[in-house]
């Protein structure tokens, strides 16, 4: 007779490449991920309200003056350390609530009022800790990086080329995570399912029901590149009339998921839409999504929905029985235990992004800038393949 083996009692403790996951000042990655912008907010949360936000680890307070510029620093004030949460923001910047100091969207002191020359030389002496922000396609992006490698603030082809009648929008409820706004779970978790499509047609197909178009539910053969700063993608499937449909998705530095509506509809050609993976903490992201659109309210059209529902409206049974991506991602745990997983080729896409990450590490050890900053305005113009396409049978 023998004894049974495998059982979950000889497990070894599990662990997880921190190297990958952990994005606080001082980490690897959290310092590779300091080399690139951020979005912290959209353009109408940088307003006369102090704003508490929360990025790689770091607690910050974004605002806008009354010059209409927006301002993000550090929160604990550099005279006596409250919280500038409770400031008043005024023409010139944001003060104090404790003793009224002045601080500009550069940190500067511009005032202090208890001391006998309110804005005497004793101003220049101190500076409140800032960022560096600027705003693009409605969003308020950072810079969060040592100052002499700050790079330009990229434009992307797919976010400046428009159609007849099309125009920029912006959504912070996390499109794409499968319906939660803020997951409680690491960032890498997310960014890896963008290169991973053979969880569409069991995920969201067979196992839960169809949640995208019906054409992406068929198993597609699928092709994994690296691209200059992404691995791609590009999934085909036969449809029933003899046409494929192709489709190029990306997952790209820093943290871009690069997506085509996956609910198709018209939307062939160029991928209109960019989202931005942003890591809140170790255990906590969040997306910030630009794209284009023809009218108001349609990058929401982009949302899945779940036995009819959209995931807020789902009870916790209804969850249980279709889950989506925020299920399986979080259902990894706050950070999944890489030690315990068994990568096969159908995760060629997740380890091609693992090794993408790590050359990024090694570059920024040796003294380098990572792939994808620039220093120009010409070279911060990017273009991705991603999109969706139906082609017929003749096609190559």
């Amino acid at each position: 007779m023998t004894l049974d083996q495998g059982t979950a009692y000889g497990l070894k403790a599990p662990s997880y490449d921190a190297r990958l996951t952990d994005v606080g000042r001082g980490t690897p990655m959290g310092e590779l991920l300091r080399r690139y912008w951020h979005p912290v907010g959209l353009a109408a949360d940088a307003n006369a309200t102090p704003r508490a936000v929360r990025v790689l680890g770091e607690d910050l307070i974004l605002f806008r003056d009354g010059q209409g510029r927006a301002g993000l620093v550090y929160p604990r004030c550099c005279h006596r350390g409250t919280t500038l949460y409770y400031g008043k923001v005024e023409e010139r910047g944001i003060r104090c609530c404790y003793h009224g100091w002045l601080f500009d969207v550069q940190g500067y002191c511009l005032e202090m009022p208890c001391e006998p020359n309110p804005t005497g030389a004793q101003c220049q002496r101190v500076r409140q800790p800032w960022y560096p922000v600027e705003e693009r396609y409605g969003l308020v992006f950072a810079y969060m990086g040592p100052p002499e490698r700050k790079p330009v603030l990229p434009r992307y082809e797919a976010l400046e080329v428009m159609g007849s009648g099309e125009f920029v929008e912006t959504d912070d409820s996390s499109i794409g995570s499968g319906g939660i706004q803020i997951a409680p779970c690491n960032w890498l978790q997310h960014y890896e399912n963008v290169v991973d499509p053979y969880h569409v047609p069991i995920l969201h197909g067979s196992f839960s029901g169809a949640q995208f178009a019906q054409m992406m539910m068929g198993f597609p053969k699928v092709k994994f590149e690296y691209g200059p700063i992404s691995v791609k993608a590009t999934s085909v499937r036969k449809l029933p009339d003899g046409r494929s449909f192709r489709r190029v998705t990306e997952a790209a530095l820093p943290t871009l998921r690069v997506v085509a509506n996956p609910q198709v509809g018209d939307r062939f050609g160029m991928v209109e839409s960019i989202g931005w993976t942003l890591p809140i903490d170790d255990t906590h992201y969040r997306i910030y999504v630009a794209g284009r659109v023809r009218e108001a309210g349609e990058l929401k059209k982009f949302r899945s929905k779940y036995n009819g529902k959209t995931w807020d409206q789902l009870s916790e049974a209804e969850h249980q029985q279709f889950p989506g991506d925020t299920e399986a991602q979080v259902g990894q745990g706050a950070i999944t235990f890489h030690s315990e997983e068994h990568l096969m080729s159908s995760d060629q896409g997740v380890s091609m992004l693992r090794m993408l990450l790590r050359r990024q590490l090694e570059a920024v050890a040796r003294g380098e800038n990572p792939a994808g900053t620039a220093f120009s305005e010409a070279d911060a113009y990017i273009r991705f393949e991603s999109g969706q396409y139906l082609e017929d049978a003749t096609a190559a």
